[in-house]
């Protein structure tokens, strides 16, 4: 009874406090000018420019002139010259001066192409980073036939394409209005033939470039061969030791989230890589920063029921990534795994699957390929999962990847798994259409009515975004319809 008599005192005393209530315009919190991120953003943007000269200049081999003219226009103005600095000896680049913000490192690693360093290493740390060495698959590939290698006999187009209707194609995605969109390498690919093959200045059908998140679907492909062997299942939870590590008794309810979740970008989990921090936080730390991609993928809080919303996420990719990891219980087995599996199948002897400085796959980005191997990929999604004979994936795995993920459903169903697809509101190209999509212009179409594999590869910048699905209906232009297709 004392305590309520003292807690009925003490209301009453707060009853005679005079009231500090704001007016009613001022409640609202105002939004803040201040960019708290602003230190993060320099040290990320200084990482983008380290990794783009570095792959710039050993895995795609171009000239510093050319990584300062198309690489480096993507983003923020780079560093000054004179505070870039370049180890052609050991294959590695740094960026910026001691001081303020990190000088970023990175450098280039055998099997993988260029990896970057967290702040706090220097090229003494290099023989620390992972390497892969895995033997090329034999044979010359200039001697072997295309599309298990780079011999292309000259003969006739296959019936039903139009020569000079596809050179006005190729016009259309060479020439454009827009300053903003460089189309590199324009590859087409009918009937397993190549049928156009055109290349800008500076660049031929050697020269490796970033594939962004058209890694995304090549990832899926390649767990779509550990699917086939029956090593991993689309809706068995993802079995994850989440992050934070919790003292607590309560289950953890991102164990629901499955491995179909991740792969539709519908796993409910914190987003990271929107609301303008892609290149502050999140995903952007591992990519260019150094930081742990499989430590950031598990540390974000479930905000959604799983499968029931649509949020474009590098974090939900490489959530599979690890847990194909997991499957194959890390080492060389996961390194040599991608090459052995799928890679060295179909000839994709240029591609370079890069990884974070712990020796996670960053395949929702981190790939550096040319433009006829991601056209190998397409035929292999053309011949049914097929190679030779030989089943890669499956028909399912296939049909699974280009359905439409039902979170999308009221967007446009644009969206599969890893793959992007013709949204409903374009009668313009075929429905069966499905396409890999990169940053910067990275495309690889795959057109089964048409028995058709279109690739564009681009150095893109700017605000204005090329059309991948008005390409295809430019190059579809010259092409028939595949008697029986789709």
């Amino acid at each position: 009874m004392k305590r309520l008599t003292a807690a009925l005192a003490a209301v009453a005393v707060l009853a005679t406090l005079p009231s500090f209530a704001a007016p009613a315009a001022a409640q609202e919190a105002p939004e803040s000018s201040y960019d708290y991120w602003s230190y993060n953003r320099d040290m990320v943007w200084r990482g983008v420019q380290a990794i783009l000269t570095c792959n710039g200049l050993f895995t795609s081999h171009r000239t510093v002139e050319q990584v300062y003219e198309q690489e480096l226009a993507y983003g923020p103005p780079p560093v000054p010259r004179d505070e870039v600095r370049i180890d052609r000896g050991r294959e590695a680049v740094a960026i910026g001066a001691p001081g303020g913000t990190p000088v970023m490192r990175a450098a280039f690693r055998e099997g993988i192409g260029c990896v970057v360093m967290s702040p706090d290493q220097t090229f003494a740390d290099i023989s620390t980073l992972p390497e892969i060495e895995v033997p090329p698959p034999p044979g010359d590939p200039d001697t072997i036939p295309w599309p298990d290698g780079d011999l292309v006999e000259d003969g006739p187009l296959p019936a039903g394409v139009d020569s000079a209707a596809l050179q006005e194609a190729a016009e259309w995605a060479f020439d454009r209005e827009s300053p903003y969109q460089v189309t590199v390498s324009l590859l087409v690919v009918k009937d397993g033939q190549i049928v156009l093959e055109r290349y800008a200045p500076g660049f031929d059908m050697d020269t490796r470039t970033r594939t962004w998140s058209t890694a995304k679907s090549l990832f899926v492909t390649v767990l779509g061969t550990l699917a086939l062997d029956g090593r991993v299942d689309l809706d068995e939870p993802l079995g994850f030791d989440w992050l934070p590590e919790l003292d607590s008794e309560t289950p953890d309810p991102r164990d629901e989230i499955t491995l179909r979740n991740v792969l539709r970008m519908s796993s409910g989990l914190y987003p990271v890589d929107g609301q303008g921090l892609e290149y502050a936080t999140g995903s952007g730390l591992a990519y260019w920063a150094g930081a742990n991609s499989a430590r950031g993928a598990r540390d974000r809080g479930l905000v959604r029921e799983p499968g029931t919303f649509w949020e474009y996420e590098n974090y939900d990719t490489l959530l599979g990534v690890l847990k194909m990891k997991r499957v194959l219980g890390g080492g060389e087995t996961y390194r040599e795994y991608p090459h052995r599996a799928l890679l060295d199948r179909i000839g994709m002897r240029n591609t370079l699957l890069s990884t974070d400085r712990f020796g996670n796959f960053i395949m929702s980005s981190q790939v550096y390929t040319n433009a006829r191997d991601l056209a190998r990929l397409g035929l292999l999604y053309l011949n049914g999962g097929t190679w030779n004979g030989e089943r890669l994936i499956s028909e399912e795995w296939i049909d699974f990847v280009r359905t439409p993920a039902p979170s999308t459903s009221d967007r446009g169903n644009f969206y599969g798994g890893q793959w992007w697809l013709p949204p409903d509101d374009r009668d313009d190209v075929p429905e069966g259409a499905y396409s890999t999509a990169g940053n910067r212009g990275q495309y690889m179409i795959v057109v089964p009515s048409h028995d058709v594999v279109i690739v564009r590869r681009g150095l893109d910048y700017g605000e204005q975004g090329f059309d991948n699905w008005s390409l295809t209906r430019e190059v579809l232009k010259a092409i028939e319809p595949t008697s029986g297709g789709e």
